[in-house]
C-alpha cells in the first residue's frame, strides 16, 4: 500500500491484513475497487484503518482500528459458519440492537443503491399499471438510485460480479415510472414538511388515476440532515391514501434512533439503512427492514434479481427467494459484520453521554471552524409563519458548511477540488452538496460547501474521555481542519 495512505499506527500490513483488505474491497460493484496508485476507492476511503482526521461519515467512512481487529480475529478463527448462518446471525443482532420485533424481515444488499430494488420487490404486482416510484430529493440521496429505483441496472457489473449495462431494465421488475420531488427550491432552501407532503399527495393521486401503486420515499437524514416529511404529515398521507401507497424511509445515512425506526415500522414503512456512513463500516453494505405484513404479501421476486442477489440475502421464506443463486458473498458478510459491531457498541452508550458528545462537537465546530473562518452553517429554512421543529438528536451529528465566502472555494466545483486535496492531505470531510445558491452577474450557480459529521466509531472512541479531554481532542481535530481549509483556499485564490 502506498505510504501516503497513512495506515493506522501499529497496524502491521502482513498477509492476514492484506487478505482482509482484499475481501473488504471486493464483492460489490466497481465503486468498491481500490485504485492501484492510491490504495483508496473513488470516495478516497479505504477498508483499513488510517491515521487521518476523518469526519466524512456523510459520504463514506474508513473502517475503525477496533472493527478491523475484530474482523481479523474472526477470520483467524475461521469465520462464523456458512454464509446463510452468518447473515441469520446478523439479522438477530440488528433486531436486538435496534430493539424491534423478530417479525420484522431483513434483506441484505451490497449497497444502498441496491436496496432500492428491495423496495420495488415489496410492491411489485400490487396494481395492474405497475409502480409509480416517488423519490424525494434525489440530489440528496445519491445519483445511482435514479437507475435502481427505476428497476434498472446502475453499474457496469452487479455485486455478483456479473456484467450489466447501466440504465438497462432488470428483468421482471415490470412497469416502473419515476419522479423526483425536490426537497429544496430553486434557491437552495429546504422545503417545509407541509409543502413536501402536498407534492407527494399530488403524485400519489396521479399514480392512482393511472392504475399504478405509489412507492413513496420519506427521507430521514439526507446528505444535509433533512427529515421530510415529518411524522404528522406522513400520518396524514397514510390516512388519505390507505391502499394506493406504500412508504419507504431512506435512512441510508443511518442517522436514526431505535425510537424513530420503531415509529416507521409501526406505520408499515420499509426502512433502508447502510453501514458505511454514520455506522462507520467500510463501503459498501446495506439492509432493509420490512414489516412482516409487507414481506408476506410480496409477489415472487423478479427473475432479474438472480443477477443481483444471492438467496441467503433474503429471508428463506420470502416469495421467490428459492430461485436466487445459492452463492456466497463473504466479502459483504464481513462488511456487514463491521457495521453491526459498530452499531452494537454505539447502542450501549447512555443517551445522556451521546447528547453531551454531540453538544461538545457543536460547540467546538463553531469556536474552531465557523467563527474563525467567517463561514456559515447551512440550516433548514421554513416558510412564513412556520417554526422550525426541534432537530432530531441524530441529525445534530452532521453539519453542512457554506464555504462560498472563502477565496478559492466560492463555487461547488471549486469545493470539489478542495475536498479532494484535503482528503489526500489526511483531512477527510463529507463531499460538497448543492444547497447554497450563488448569483454572480445574473448567472446563478451553486456555491461551495463541505460537510463535517460524527460517526458511531468516533463517538465510541470518546466514551472514556473526560469532558476536558474530549474538548482538547475536538480543538486539535477541528483546529487542523480550520488551518487546512484556510491554507488551501488561500492557495487557490
Amino acid at each position: 500500500m502506498p505510504s501516503y495512505n497513512l495506515p493506522a499506527a501499529g497496524l502491521v500490513l502482513d498477509d492476514a491484513c492484506d487478505a482482509l483488505v482484499t475481501k473488504l474491497s471486493s464483492g460489490g460493484d466497481e465503486r468498491i475497487s481500490l485504485r492501484a496508485d492510491t490504495g483508496l476507492n473513488k470516495y478516497y476511503s479505504a477498508p483499513y484503518p488510517r491515521d487521518v482526521i476523518a469526519y466524512s461519515s456523510s459520504t463514506v467512512s474508513d473502517i475503525s482500528a477496533d472493527a478491523f481487529a475484530h474482523l481479523l480475529a474472526l477470520e483467524a478463527a475461521g469465520g462464523s459458519g456458512s454464509y446463510a448462518e452468518r447473515l441469520d446471525g446478523l439479522r438477530e443482532r440488528i433486531g436486538s440492537a435496534y430493539e424491534f420485533p423478530a417479525t420484522v424481515q431483513i434483506v441484505f444488499a451490497a449497497s444502498g443503491t441496491d436496496l432500492e430494488y428491495v423496495a420495488l420487490a415489496c410492491v411489485r404486482e400490487r396494481a395492474e399499471g405497475g409502480i409509480h416510484n416517488i423519490l424525494l430529493g434525489a440530489d440528496e440521496i445519491g445519483s445511482g438510485c435514479i437507475h435502481s429505483a427505476h428497476g434498472r441496472y446502475f453499474a457496469q457489473k452487479t455485486a455478483l460480479g456479473l456484467a450489466s449495462e447501466p440504465a438497462k431494465d432488470v428483468a421482471g421488475c415490470g412497469q416502473v415510472s419515476l419522479v423526483d420531488v425536490p426537497v429544496r427550491c430553486g434557491e437552495g432552501l429546504a422545503c417545509s414538511s407541509a409543502t413536501i407532503a402536498e407534492s407527494l399527495a399530488q403524485e400519489i393521486e396521479l399514480a392512482a388515476g393511472e392504475g399504478k401503486h405509489a412507492l413513496v420515499h420519506v427521507v430521514h437524514g439526507s446528505k444535509t440532515g433533512l427529515v421530510l416529511p415529518e411524522l404528522r404529515d406522513l400520518d396524514s398521507l397514510r390516512n388519505r391514501f390507505p391502499n394506493d401507497a406504500t412508504f419507504v424511509v431512506d435512512a441510508c445515512q443511518a442517522r436514526i434512533t431505535s425510537e424513530a425506526i420503531a415509529d416507521y415500522l409501526a406505520r408499515d414503512c420499509i426502512v433502508l439503512l447502510t453501514g458505511s456512513k454514520f455506522m462507520g463500516a467500510p463501503p459498501f453494505n446495506g439492509f432493509a427492514l420490512i414489516p412482516d405484513r409487507l414481506a408476506r404479501s410480496s409477489a415472487p421476486l423478479p427473475e432479474g434479481f438472480a443477477r443481483i442477489f444471492n438467496g441467503a440475502e433474503f429471508p428463506a421464506d420470502w416469495p421467490g427467494a428459492e430461485a436466487l443463486p445459492d452463492g456466497e458473498n463473504q466479502s459483504l458478510a464481513l462488511r456487514l459484520e463491521a457495521a453491526v459491531f459498530e452499531l452494537e457498541r454505539f447502542q450501549r452508550i447512555p443517551i445522556a453521554r451521546v447528547e453531551a458528545m454531540i453538544a461538545a462537537f457543536e460547540d467546538a465546530l463553531h469556536a474552531e471552524v465557523i467563527e474563525p473562518l467567517g463561514i456559515k452553517r447551512v440550516v433548514p429554512n421554513f416558510g412564513e409563519g412556520e417554526t422550525a421543529p426541534d432537530r432530531p438528536i441524530e441529525m445534530r451529528t452532521l453539519a453542512t458548511l457554506d464555504i462560498s465566502m472563502l477565496p478559492g472555494a466560492r463555487t461547488f466545483d471549486e469545493a470539489q477540488v478542495l475536498h479532494r486535496e484535503l482528503a489526500f492531505d489526511g483531512i477527510r470531510l463529507g463531499q460538497p452538496v448543492k444547497c447554497v445558491r450563488l448569483n454572480d452577474g445574473g448567472r446563478p450557480g451553486w456555491g461551495g460547501t463541505l460537510r463535517i459529521g460524527l460517526s458511531m466509531p468516533i463517538m465510541s472512541g470518546w466514551v472514556q474521555l473526560t469532558e476536558a479531554e474530549l474538548a482538547q481532542v475536538l480543538r486539535d481535530h477541528l483546529g487542523q481542519v480550520r488551518e487546512s481549509l484556510g491554507l488551501k483556499t488561500l492557495h487557490h485564490a
